[in-house]
């Protein structure tokens, strides 16, 4: 027996046991890690959320295991598009400005976003009751945007952070007066803690779709297109066997899913 003879029988060997032919593939995805209940980390280090068991389903649907890049939420699209991981997975809206710089997949889901601030304030989300408070923001978001659009030449101040647990420490010290975020992570990380006792969510959610988007996607490099195709299929399907309808419901007590 020749040594050609030996490699291949050794080959059908390793088949017969059952080693798959091909590694399976990894996707890589980024996030910040940063923003409850949509994605953080238990004491050890560990990653939890809504996102997380989301892109646990359409990693098993797509047959692929997934692994997570951190990074912080404004670099995540400089990331994405120097190629540092697939696909963005972090609570990102789909909104016009990321749009021209990155893709995204079908809307997954649709929250609103609020304004928080001390119980008795009087304050509501309108430049008019704002005027003269300082407003914390997560810098790079969607939220961000709007604020800025709205509120920012009329006399509100808005400060922006480089993560939400940042603008909560800031509202107990009263350096600024009021925050702006989606509304399952005010009530998630913060109302619901003994910290946040003395605050809670005032007035309308934000209204202005060019800003605040069309929902949240998973952002994709412009050109991606399989992945793309791939990862709108794995959600739709997911959509319809009800998974994402269930996620939104443990994590945000509403069925919150993007038509």
């Amino acid at each position: 027996m020749n040594i050609k003879t030996l490699i291949a029988a050794g080959v059908l060997a390793v088949s017969a046991f059952g080693a798959p032919a091909f590694a399976q593939e990894v996707l890589k995805v980024g996030v910040e890690a940063l923003y409850p209940p949509f994605e953080s980390k238990t004491p050890d280090g560990k990653l939890v959320g809504f996102d997380v068991e989301l892109n646990d389903a359409v990693c098993a649907q797509l047959q692929a295991k997934c692994e997570w890049v951190e990074t912080s939420f404004d670099g995540l699209i400089p990331a994405l598009n120097a190629r540092k991981f697939h696909y963005i997975n972090s609570a990102m809206n789909i909104t016009e400005p990321r749009q021209k710089v990155i893709d995204f997949t079908v809307p997954i889901y649709d929250v609103p976003s609020q304004l928080i601030a001390r119980k008795g304030s009087g304050l509501q989300a309108t430049p008019e009751s704002l005027k003269s408070t300082v407003v914390g923001v997560l810098q790079g978001s969607a939220q961000e945007a709007f604020v800025k659009k709205h509120w920012a030449s009329k006399g509100v101040k808005i400060v922006s952070y480089a993560s939400q647990d940042q603008i909560y420490q800031d509202l107990q010290s009263n350096r600024i007066q009021a925050a702006v975020q989606k509304t399952p992570s005010a009530v998630s990380a913060f109302l619901e803690k003994p910290a946040g006792k003395d605050y809670e969510i005032t007035g309308a959610p934000l209204d202005d779709s060019s800003v605040l988007g069309v929902g949240t996607g998973f952002g994709i490099r412009k050109g991606d297109d399989e992945l793309k195709k791939r990862l709108d299929g794995a959600i739709d399907a997911l959509k319809k066997d009800g998974t994402i309808s269930k996620l939104t419901q443990k994590y945000f007590n509403a069925d919150w899913v993007a038509k």
